[in-house]
């Protein structure tokens, strides 16, 4: 077994780990470059070869396996910017799903803000008179006739991709996919989406949504990956190349490019399988969640009883007035409160961070690229929390009087110190952390008193604890290889693939027949699928699940099943009673009398990909001591001396007690007045809140 490299692009940087035979990690960080992602990722390979005494060209002639996850994807569906001009076809009367959404707003009633936009203006959409009923009968026909005329206009019109989401097409495919024939003959050129295949699920406005930003998507995506991995050849890389997925997996890059979907929040959803991974090597649960903390967003993720929490409520930029994916992918979570996050005060004269973000060109201030606009990381170097000499080991200078410049501006609008003003930026992000944690982990039935806390992302260390201890979180953790979580998620990553189908049955007559029927169908796909990689990965496991209801509900909930049997009595009982359960939990109701409706059936295959275990000695406690000092400010003690810490100072078992600061070569630890943190066995940081263990 060779090395696996994994990089993950960010919106400020691109975040490279190396892992090595025996499972050992380092970490390479440079700007992400937007014109040529490789001309970034190449230095970030570099950086972390030189780690090991090798150049980038020498290390990825000895790798088997790079694994690729970027936001280019998600940053297009939020941006609008770089999408392909896509026409939506759907069943003539039904032109308005994308624009109704799901409701449109979280408050129905605020009328200062305006209804969003569709994700395909509605001029781009076209009726196709056909119809077919939810029993999958044609109650009329196709009109070719009318359909030819459409279609010869789109190649007129420029239009670059076409997205298919007519009525019940997942009960009946069959003029869906005369319509695809039809474009292939008449626009051959244009990329194709069909909603019955994309999202087989009922609810049109998800399945159309995920069939609209899947097509909108494939020409970006395909150039990307098309690019990148030419570039990686051309670089002398021979070995795999596998792509991170919406799902919390990897995929090959064949299939990415085919279904470019499954790339958006492709690299946060790494987050919550590597804090998994890190709560489970401490010895310390499978309750977990993540706080990711980026230069551009702050994301959250969890995983219970030792699996990553999933989603088809997976949203590109605000719940109701963003747009949905519509697939399965991993519950995650963002807000705008990252260290590039603007901090900007309202026309009230109230202190707000993000969610704009100085991203990577020019960057915060103190980057010391001609950024002047005042960010979360600026507040932290004004503070005195990083060391300008030492920022990505010492490979970036940072400017602390363009920082101090750019903190004045809000701190004059205040009327406080430029000290008073970093701080209140710094608190300000941090309560819309805690409120992110809160909102997802409330939602799931989750106390997060009760998980793991682990923190990633470049900027976590800035205020984790400060997170942590308005969680009253007990249980902290900042991997040692925090500022690159998920692309240190990759290599935990597994070959995952998920295909569902709609089926409407219920617990009053419930369909066992039907069900199997499907469940054996999606088996004997992901069976054939996984038969692909049999000669490297011949390991696989299948799992099943279903959404399902109470009669009369709008939205439901995932149930997983335990096999695709479920003709005998016994497991259609052991089915109900877990969906009353899960019902409980997750909505505090439990209504044993009401019948259960089911609606869209899932299978889920994982192809186990072979890693390396590392091995770990006893550590024994010991007091830490700083190879130096400098003046940080925290509240209520103001200006302090305090210590640095700096690796080679830290072996395993060494305490170290706040205030104090722990200089990473990617990452900066800040250890407030009346907190703690130890270095564990494997390296990582254990982090301690309570004043009294301090």
């Amino acid at each position: 077994m060779g090395y696996q490299v994994s990089a993950d692009t960010g919106g400020t940087f691109i975040d490279v780990v190396v892992q090595d035979p025996t499972a050992k990690q380092v970490i390479g960080k440079s700007l992400t470059t937007y014109d040529r992602v490789f001309r970034g990722m190449s230095k970030a390979i570099d950086i972390a070869a030189n780690e090991i005494g090798m150049s980038a060209k020498e290390l990825l002639a000895e790798t088997d396996l790079f694994i690729y996850g970027t936001t280019h994807a998600t940053n297009a569906i939020v941006t609008r910017k770089d999408l392909a001009k896509t026409a939506l076809l759907t069943t003539a009367g039904f032109e308005d799903v994308l624009v109704l959404k799901e409701g449109g707003k979280q408050d129905g009633y605020d009328f200062s803000k305006r209804y969003p936009d569709p994700y395909i203006p509605r001029r781009h959409t076209f009726g196709v008179r056909e119809r077919i009923n939810s029993e999958g009968e044609v109650v009329a026909e196709l009109d070719e006739k009318d359909l030819r005329e459409t279609l010869k206009t789109l190649e007129e019109d420029g239009f670059e991709a076409v997205a298919v989401s007519l009525l019940w097409s997942v009960i009946n495919p069959a003029h869906e996919l005369r319509v695809a024939e039809l474009l292939a003959e008449l626009a051959p050129n244009l990329p194709v989406t069909l909603s019955h295949k994309i999202a087989p699920i009922i609810r049109e406005y998800r399945r159309t949504s995920a069939a609209a930003i899947d097509a909108s998507l494939k020409p970006l995506m395909q150039q990307h990956f098309k690019q990148l991995e030419k570039d990686l050849r051309d670089f002398g890389y021979k070995g795999a190349i596998l792509v991170s997925t919406s799902m919390g997996g990897v995929m090959n890059i064949e299939e990415v490019i085919e279904s470019p979907i499954h790339t958006a929040r492709s690299g946060p959803s790494m987050a919550p399988l590597a804090g998994l991974n890190y709560s489970l090597q401490e010895g310390l649960g499978g309750d977990m969640i993540v706080a990711d903390t980026g230069g551009t967003t702050f994301d959250v993720g969890l995983s219970r009883d030792g699996t990553v929490v999933h989603s088809r409520d997976t949203w590109i930029g605000p719940e109701w007035e963003g747009d949905l994916l519509g697939i399965s992918s991993v519950d995650i979570r963002s807000i705008g409160a990252g260290g590039g996050s603007i901090a900007w005060v309202d026309e009230g004269g109230l202190l707000r961070v993000g969610p704009q973000s100085a991203g990577s060109e020019p960057g915060p201030a103190c980057y010391g690229n001609g950024g002047t606009e005042p960010t979360l990381s600026d507040a932290a170097c004004v503070l005195g929390y990083f060391d300008p000499d030492y920022f990505l080991g010492g490979r970036m200078q940072l400017d602390v009087d363009a920082a101090e410049a750019a903190i004045g501006n809000v701190a004059a609008q205040l009327g406080v110190s430029i000290l008073e003003a970093a701080w209140g930026i710094l608190s300000l992000a941090s309560e819309a952390m805690v409120k992110a944690v809160h909102e997802i982990t409330t939602v799931q039935g989750l106390n997060p008193q009760d998980s793991t806390l682990v923190a990633g992302g470049g900027a976590a260390g800035i205020n984790i604890m400060q997170i942590a201890s308005e969680l009253g979180s007990r249980r902290v953790i900042l991997p040692k290889v925090a500022s690159a979580l998920s692309a240190s998620g990759m290599h935990f990553a597994d070959i995952v693939k998920e295909e569902s189908a709609a089926l409407i049955t219920s617990s009053e007559d419930f369909a066992a027949a039907s069900v199997e029927k499907v469940l054996l169908g999606l088996e004997a796909q992901l069976d054939k699928f996984a038969g692909r990689f049999s000669e490297n990965y011949p390991d696989y496991a299948l799992e099943f699940g279903v959404e399902a209801r109470y009669k009369g509900q709008i939205w439901a909930i995932d149930v997983p099943l335990q096999s695709a049997q479920l003709s005998s009595e016994s497991d259609q009982q052991r089915l109900f009673s877990t969906f009353h359960d899960l019902h409980e939990r997750v909505m505090a109701v439990r209504d044993p009398g009401s019948a259960i409706e089911f609606l869209n059936w899932r299978a889920r295959v994982t192809v186990n990909i072979p890693r390396a275990q590392q091995k770990f000695a006893g550590t024994e406690e010991r007091v830490g001591n700083s190879s130096s000092k400098r003046t940080c400010y925290f509240s209520g003690t103001g200006k302090i001396e305090t210590p640095v810490f700096k690796p080679a100072d830290l072996v395993p078992g060494t305490r170290v007690s706040g205030p104090a600061v722990i200089e990473e070569p990617t990452t900066t630890l800040v250890i407030y007045p009346g907190m703690a943190a130890q270095v564990a066995a494997t390296g990582n940081y254990l982090l301690h809140i309570e004043e009294d263990e301090a």
